[in-house]
């Protein structure tokens, strides 16, 4: 055991452990100081123990806290250690929050980022008397927008979006997640249908799926289908019921169907 070491154990003044971590970096005097403010440090860390995180976690992150307040105090400077501590502590037990609590993890680069926006957004709108721009961000921290507009998207993405949460839109009458996730989707119905269309589409001409195409999909009126194709209404009426019948018969197997599949089998 060390000199300084039995000078500690037989009650060695806190200025003088100070004077002899500083002098010498004695590993013996660090231990020492760090037991003294223990109590310190357990009691920010049970300022915030409960639901989320164990006691004994975050006792551990204040106590990190507490070695690097060591580590870095200059006792030289005449100012009480607790009150260099407590900051040094805290910013370790929100950095413990900030990175392992949100929902959402996203890179320590962009958490430590996240402080800097913050401050510079703060600082641009009191000058500008206005929300500060990405460009005008980036140019205040020196980064690229790119860079600016991944810390925005992170900050704002953190914790996802609870599905019971009331509705963001402006309908007040708009149901929350819940009411609709799981619902059956009716486009599922519109989705087979369009494939069983497009499998039948090619036994129509080309005058009737031009037709069916101003008329289902433009949704124009007969009248102005006949202007455009050049005949009467009567006739867009007739073509249109004709190719409807076409397709409905070649889905279903019917008499078109049956026709064409033999008109096929010939063919080869």
């Amino acid at each position: 055991m060390s000199a300084l070491a039995n000078e500690v154990r037989h009650g060695l003044s806190e200025r003088e452990l100070w004077s002899r971590f500083a002098d010498q970096r004695d590993q013996a005097a660090r231990r020492k100081l760090v037991e003294l403010y223990m109590p310190l440090a357990r009691r920010m860390a049970s300022r915030y123990a409960g639901v989320s995180e164990p006691f004994d976690d975050l006792l551990q992150v204040a106590s990190l806290g507490l070695v690097n307040a060591v580590d870095r105090f200059d006792s030289s400077r005449g100012t009480p250690f607790a009150g260099f501590a407590k900051p040094t502590i805290l910013g370790e037990l929100k950095r413990h929050f900030r990175d392992k609590v949100w929902t959402v993890r996203v890179p320590r680069s962009i958490h430590d980022r996240m402080g800097e926006v913050e401050r510079a957004t703060e600082k641009l709108t009191l000058e500008l008397h206005r929300p500060p721009r990405v460009d005008e961000l980036a140019a205040e921290l020196g980064i690229e927008a790119s860079e600016v507009l991944e810390i925005l998207e992170a900050r704002h993405n953190r914790r996802p979006l609870s599905l019971d949460a009331p509705p963001s839109g402006e309908d007040p009458d708009d149901f929350s997640g819940a009411e609709w996730v799981g619902r059956p989707d009716g486009n599922f119905d519109l989705a087979e249908d369009r494939i069983a269309m497009e499998a039948v589409l090619p036994s129509l001409d080309e005058r009737e799926r031009e037709v069916l195409r101003l008329r289902f999909v433009e949704e124009l009126p007969q009248t102005e289908i006949a202007l455009r194709i050049g005949c009467s209404q009567m006739h867009i009426s007739r073509l249109l019921r004709r190719a409807l019948d076409k397709l409905r018969e070649e889905a279903e197997g019917g008499p078109a169907g049956e026709v064409r599949a033999d008109e096929e089998k010939a063919a080869a």
